[in-house]
């Protein structure tokens, strides 16, 4: 199989097939950076959509010698993402994961324990929860280290910020994150005594 930048020439060349194999390839780590982002299914759809429209309409701009593919492919979503934060910043008032589906899982299996998936399913619920209260920058960089497992260089690429200032986002993201869970997880401990 061709590795990122042929595929992206065999794209800006025509080949149908190599768009195809991007989106086999990257679909499912937008979806994630989307749906972790946004904490809602639905909108975590139409923004991976949405990035990839951009994608599309400017994979002439990608320069391999500036960046790997998915680099500029994180960088141009989460641009996207931050546009989408600011534009419905009036709209939101709080986070609520009422009755959400938590998005699609390719590894859980449908003959899984189902209290494990139950199980599994509280644990996402609570961390997208958890997320959801964090500024903006700290979750963007948690996400990506953390969920999305990418290093400090191309976080640092990605945010457009120095790795210095990545790793202290990084950093105050997660100890704010494991404050957030905690109290969650109080409050939870306490309602449940009623």
């Amino acid at each position: 199989m061709p590795d990122d930048r042929e595929l992206v020439k065999r794209c800006l060349d025509g080949a149908a097939w190599a768009w195809e194999e991007l989106l086999k390839l990257y679909t499912h780590r937008m979806y994630n950076l989307c749906y972790r982002f946004t904490g809602n299914v639905a909108e975590a759809e139409d923004l991976t959509q949405d990035v990839f429209i951009k994608v599309f309409r400017t994979l002439s701009t990608f320069d391999p010698s500036q960046a790997q593919f998915s680099t500029w492919l994180n960088r141009v979503a989460r641009n996207h993402l931050v546009d989408h934060y600011r534009r419905t910043a009036r709209d939101r008032s709080t986070s609520s994961l009422d009755d959400e589906e938590t998005g699609f899982d390719p590894r859980a299996g449908s003959g899984s324990d189902p209290a494990a998936r139950v199980e599994s399913r509280e644990r996402k619920e609570l961390l997208q929860a958890a997320l959801a209260r964090l500024s903006p920058d700290m979750r963007e960089a948690v996400i990506l280290r953390d969920l999305q497992d990418l290093d400090y260089a191309e976080i640092a690429k990605i945010l457009g910020a120095p790795e210095g200032t990545v790793k202290s986002r990084i950093n105050r993201g997660r100890m704010e994150l494991a404050r957030v869970l905690k109290r969650m997880m109080k409050a939870e401990g306490a309602g449940n005594e009623t």
